[in-house]
């Protein structure tokens, strides 16, 4: 198989000492004594940390012509069943028609309990075997979901699964860039509080991330540098959990209070997210975010639906993808349902978007 291998930028290893200390209590002072906390530290950090934050960056090129396009899909891993080869099918047929430079995972890549290990056939049965088409063989980009943590997360973030499929990258937390647009993906799970204080009967995986307010404070630290350090254009947030969501899990509380008071000090024009296993896209009533799902890509038709305080634009409880095309001024989204019908598009540009 072709190396897809984007080029690896930089890394900063060394390490802030810990400044940061989360006062302990209900979940509504904890957020924000975090939220405070990292306000403060923030005025230090040039001095203590005057070289870029501990994210890997990594650089993908755009087209000759000036634009980029991708397909963006999450909650996918079935082996192939609940529609999820058909989704991949359609995947192939619109990523030919765009075609796209590669495509954005979202989260819960392995269903039910994520994989055993590197050498889980999983990982070929439900990811090989299924996005099979030509115009597919691209770099695929994931972040992890709370199902991911089920099983060995260490697993699905190892190179060896490179060894046996150079499409696959996902690492914890990291940036890719494209000339005019940074994608900044995180890490959520770690960030919902249920999983640690009542897993009920699953095990989640927290090697690495384990404690929680040492992973929270430290990365909102390391995204926050990050961010005001790009010179992109557009600047994309990509996670599994929902901030804004009319379906299912509706919002997470925890990156409301945490994550959201970052992206919007930021400029932050989209975050992207799965999770809930629907198509939907929100806007922000207080600044310019738009809230995009793309969790349709295997079960879906929750038959919920729970109204938001943001403006909802747009919303499709059942099964499908996304694809973005992107200009250094455009940016155009259209979901796809599971036939490969387009069923929504919204575009912006950056002087509207700038403007709003």
């Amino acid at each position: 198989m072709t190396n897809h291998s984007p080029q690896l930028l930089w890394r900063n290893s060394s390490t802030l000492e810990s400044v940061f200390v989360v006062v302990m209590g209900t979940f509504a002072e904890k957020s924000i004594a975090l939220v405070l906390v990292l306000l403060a530290a923030s005025a230090m950090l040039p001095a203590l940390l005057p070289c870029s934050a501990e994210l890997q960056r990594f650089e993908h090129p755009i087209k000759p012509d000036g634009s980029l396009s991708l397909l963006v899909i999450g909650d996918w891993g079935r082996n192939g069943t609940f529609n999820q080869s058909e989704i991949a099918f359609q995947m192939g047929r619109t990523g030919q028609e765009l075609n796209i430079d590669f495509v954005i995972s979202t989260g819960d890549n392995f269903y039910e309990n994520g994989l055993t290990g590197v050498d889980d056939k999983q990982f070929e049965e439900s990811f090989t075997n299924v996005y099979t088409a030509k115009s597919l063989q691209k770099q695929w980009y994931s972040v992890l979901g709370n199902h991911d943590y089920r099983g060995d997360v260490l697993a699905q973030l190892s190179p060896i699964l490179r060894n046996i499929d150079s499409r696959w990258l996902c690492v914890r937390n990291f940036i890719l860039n494209a000339e005019f647009v940074d994608f900044f993906f995180v890490d959520t799970t770690p960030f919902v509080q249920t999983y640690w204080i009542n897993p009920e009967e699953h095990h989640y995986d927290w090697r690495d991330v384990a404690p929680r307010e040492t992973y929270i404070s430290n990365l909102l630290k390391d995204l926050d540098i990050a961010l005001k350090e790009s010179t992109a254009p557009w600047k994309f947030v990509v996670g599994h959990h929902t901030i804004r969501s009319v379906s299912d899990h509706g919002d997470t509380a925890e990156l409301s209070a945490f994550l959201l008071p970052v992206l919007k000090a930021n400029g932050v024009d989209m975050y992207i997210n799965g999770h809930d296993h629907c198509l939907e896209h929100i806007s922000s009533n207080d600044s310019p975010i738009q809230y995009i799902t793309s969790g349709g890509g295997s079960k879906a038709w929750r038959g919920i639906f729970v109204p938001n305080v943001d403006k909802l634009q747009y919303f499709y409880d059942g099964q499908g993808f996304m694809s973005m095309q992107l200009t250094r001024e455009v940016a155009e989204i259209a979901f796809y349902d599971v036939f490969g019908r387009t069923i929504y598009k919204w575009s912006t540009s950056k002087l509207r978007h700038q403007a709003a």
